[in-house]
């Protein structure tokens, strides 16, 4: 099994392109097949990511780029090797139009800027260039600004920790202060 992969916090504008555009109640197991939901093996997953939707998928994503989501998506159970998976390519943030609430926390938690853009789905197309102000949850494409919710306080500083336990653990330390 590979090292666990550590993901620094997104720059303040993600500047990507559109790496695919799904649509509403998609569930994120089918990444990459529910059989490899079990491996977080990240050389085995680029093998069986986005195989049965574009099998040249994993050779065409760049870092900075986003995929982008219908409503409700993430929908199913909140496993992680799919999104681990997309995050090693390069995938800096998921945009769609609702979250399914299991997928939004726990990958929220991950420290993955998940935003909720309504119109989204629709304004943009696989391949579109995209600059997106995560904390603002502003998305530009083309003459296109989108405006979404933007996360929580809470929620944007588990992202700039890049993730909970990050977060948690600073917050221990300063708490804690000097040695006695």
């Amino acid at each position: 099994m590979s090292a666990a992969r550590d993901y620094p916090p997104p720059p303040d504008v993600i500047r990507g392109r559109v790496a695919w555009v799904f649509g509403d109640d998609f569930d994120i197991d089918l990444v990459i097949g529910v059989e490899n939901i079990k491996s977080y093996d990240a050389d085995f997953l680029r093998g069986k990511v986005m195989r049965a939707y574009d099998p040249d998928f994993a050779d065409r994503v760049r870092p900075g780029d986003v995929i982008v989501g219908g409503r409700n998506f993430g929908y199913g159970h909140p496993h992680y090797p799919p999104m681990v998976a997309l995050r090693d390519l390069g995938i800096a943030a998921v945009l769609a139009e609702s979250f399914s609430p299991g997928f939004w926390r726990g990958e929220t938690y991950n420290g993955m800027p998940l935003l909720t853009v309504p119109g989204i789905s629709t304004a943009v197309g696989t391949g579109d260039d995209v600059a997106v102000e995560w904390r603002r949850a502003v998305v530009r494409s083309g003459g296109t600004e989108l405006h979404g919710e933007p996360p929580s306080d809470r929620a944007r500083r588990v992202i700039e920790a890049g993730g909970s336990l990050k977060l948690l653990l600073a917050e221990h330390a300063a708490d804690s202060g000097p040695p006695r």
